[in-house]
């Protein structure tokens, strides 16, 4: 069969498909599954930290949405928006023989949103609790997408885990072309979002879009309903949800910290100021948001001027830090020992963090509570709760009555480090500036 012939003959098949009821068509979507349990050695899949990474996934991610029509070209060859630029962004990328071949983003929220709520109320997602992250910047090497998924299930498979694993996220929220959005629907189980598509879609270049949605929280037991009772290449929940895949390189993290930041004062100033013009097109609104973002002064020199900046600044500014994290905890009421209260400290700062449990905690309870900071990290201190249930009734705020080393620790290295790169660097620092604290710790 020549080349040509396959390729009429595979258009064929999708368009008598795209004629078949949607139950139907989805069920024959999923019969399609190939998924390998275990690829080639030569597949990596990893977090992008360097400049090299970073570029290589930028200039796929370019020639991928020059070739869709998402964009026009770019004078850099790369594809690199302001929420590439935040801290609160992670970018995942698949190597095969050391070479980027795919990619995609995961945006958590900041000062700035994410992209797709310039066209897309996603307030119903925010009520039903929990952390939100959009899929973002999906890019696979034209050399691998007919090659039945080698690339892009791995790529799911890394984004499912590590949002589930690492960020913290409940709620995956998607903007894809109409034409996409099949793909989301029948195999991952997205929800469209109920506005209608968009018809033009400024941050893809006008090209139509659809809003879809995924709880992570009720995907497993969707993924076993339907995929559970096939054979092992088409059982996606067991690929998601139970294989261990060692092309996987997960972050190496000393603390229980949910974002992963890589981009240093050096790579702001080359991705945003020297390849591209992105800062230089950002609106004033922007501008102050991304000092908020990076108050920190090794970042200023390289971050768009914006006026009266001091000012606003001091005005703005929080008293206490506050920083993401994924602690599992134990909280014990005085005069109530022996019942324990599971916790899970998402927020912290030097005087205080929140906390999610499915408990309900009595108002002004105090005690004593038990955090894992990390895997050989353990903080124990006194605590009152101060706040809870008011947006969300599972989330609480507990002030803490005196910080622990540990805690001291674990705060103070997290203000000394901006980039995931640094905590190492950051604690030895710490360490070596507290002697006696850390011989008590």
């Amino acid at each position: 069969m020549s080349k040509r012939t396959g390729k009429a003959l595979r258009y064929l098949a999708r368009a008598f498909t795209a004629l078949l009821p949607r139950r139907t068509r989805f069920a024959v979507y999923r019969n399609l599954v190939k998924c390998d349990a275990a690829p080639p050695e030569r597949l990596v899949l990893k977090l992008a930290e360097t400049q090299e990474e970073l570029e290589a996934c930028f200039k796929l991610l370019h020639d991928a949405y020059v070739g869709a029509g998402f964009m026009t070209p770019d004078e850099s060859g790369m594809r690199a928006t302001i929420y590439h630029a935040l801290p609160t962004t992670t970018t995942l990328l698949a190597k095969y023989d050391n070479r980027v071949v795919g990619t995609l983003s995961l945006i958590r929220e900041s000062p700035l949103g994410f992209p797709l709520q310039k066209i897309f109320d996603i307030e119903a997602i925010r009520r039903a609790g929990g952390n939100i992250a959009e899929v973002s910047a999906l890019a696979v090497d034209r050399r691998f997408q007919a090659t039945g998924g080698m690339i892009l299930f791995p790529l799911m498979k890394f984004m499912y885990e590590y949002a589930t694993r690492f960020f913290d996220t409940r709620h995956l929220v998607i903007a894809v072309n109409p034409r996409h959005i099949g793909l989301y629907e029948s195999l991952l189980f997205f929800k469209r979002l109920r506005q209608n598509p968009v018809d033009h879609y400024d941050f893809v270049n006008g090209a139509p879009a659809v809003g879809a949605h995924l709880d992570l929280a009720s995907a497993a037991e969707i993924y076993r309903k339907h995929y559970d009772h096939k054979e092992p290449e088409k059982n996606l929940y067991r690929y998601f949800t139970a294989l261990q895949m060692p092309n996987i390189v997960f972050p190496d993290k000393r603390f229980f910290t949910t974002n992963d930041p890589v981009m240093t004062p050096a790579l702001i100033n080359y991705f945003f100021n020297v390849r591209t013009r992105v800062f230089q097109k950002l609106g004033e609104q922007e501008k102050r948001q991304l000092h908020e973002i990076y108050d920190l002064p090794a970042y200023k020199a390289y971050l768009p001027r914006v006026a009266d900046d001091g000012e606003k600044k001091a005005h703005g500014r929080r008293q206490h830090q506050r920083f993401s994290v994924m602690c599992p905890a134990e909280f014990f009421i005085d005069g109530r020992e022996e019942q324990l209260f599971p916790l899970m400290v998402i927020e912290c700062s030097m005087t205080g963090f929140r906390a999610r449990t499915e408990n309900r905690l009595p108002a002004d309870a105090h005690g004593k509570v038990l955090i894992n900071l990390g895997q050989q990290d353990h903080s124990q201190m006194r605590v009152s709760v101060v706040r809870g249930g008011v947006s969300d009734p599972q989330i609480f705020v507990f002030h803490i009555e005196e910080a622990d080393v540990a805690w001291q620790k674990f705060v103070n290295v997290l203000r000394m480090a901006s980039t995931h790169g640094e905590l190492s660097a950051a604690t030895q620092f710490w360490d070596r500036a507290n002697p006696d604290a850390s011989r008590l710790h």
